[in-house]
């Protein structure tokens, strides 16, 4: 009798996808890169995901401390939906945590995210409010395929909002430290605060 052939199985666990490919023109150079505490910005995101997780960077490559794969949106700059249509081929896993390279202490409410996600039936995505009750779609888990079946043939430049648009999505409050994105040397200032209080 023969036995039949099993095929890999498929990673259950949420991969996260940290989009690194922004200009910072506002900041006036690389925000993921600035220094915090002695490293940079993009090292405490990444320290303060599971373990376990595989993590896909999109943007230029450079060194971090944590082990992380790297992909680059087409054309360079192209925007976040650019930067996901680049990275999701090469994620296996049914949940993705979408977040931003600028949000250093996004880790632990990442998490958060995705357990909440795997609570929720019929839910596409859930996604991160901050303390004031803006939605953060650059902190939330989504369902891959449901990312998938949303991306435009044509995602560069295509504003993040309108993929939301397209998707079941519930809304969680991460707070205020959680939801903070360094996009000026002011941000940076508050993120050194928050660090040393």
């Amino acid at each position: 009798m023969g036995h039949a052939s099993v095929g890999p199985v498929p990673d259950s666990r949420p991969a996260a996808v940290v989009l690194c490919g922004g200009q910072g023109r506002r900041f006036g150079g690389d925000k993921t890169s600035a220094d915090l505490a002695g490293r940079p910005i993009l090292d405490h995101l990444l320290d303060d995901l599971p373990a376990n997780w595989d993590v896909l960077c999109v943007g230029q490559r450079r060194p971090t401390g944590r082990e992380v794969r790297w992909c680059r949106e087409e054309p360079p700059g192209g925007g976040p939906v650019a930067a996901l249509a680049a990275a999701l081929p090469s994620v296996s896993s049914p949940v993705v945590v979408l977040l931003a390279g600028d949000m250093p202490y996004a880790g632990t409410a990442a998490a958060m995210l995705a357990d909440r996600l795997a609570e929720l039936d019929g839910v596409e995505a859930v996604v991160g409010t901050d303390g004031d009750h803006r939605l953060q779609p650059l902190l939330g888990a989504y369902r891959a395929e449901a990312l998938r079946r949303a991306l435009p043939g044509s995602p560069a430049g295509t504003p993040l909002m309108r993929l939301m648009d397209r998707l079941v999505v519930v809304t969680d409050p991460v707070g205020d430290q959680a939801g903070l994105d360094v996009d000026t040397p002011d941000d940076l200032e508050q993120a050194r605060h928050r660090l040393g209080g």
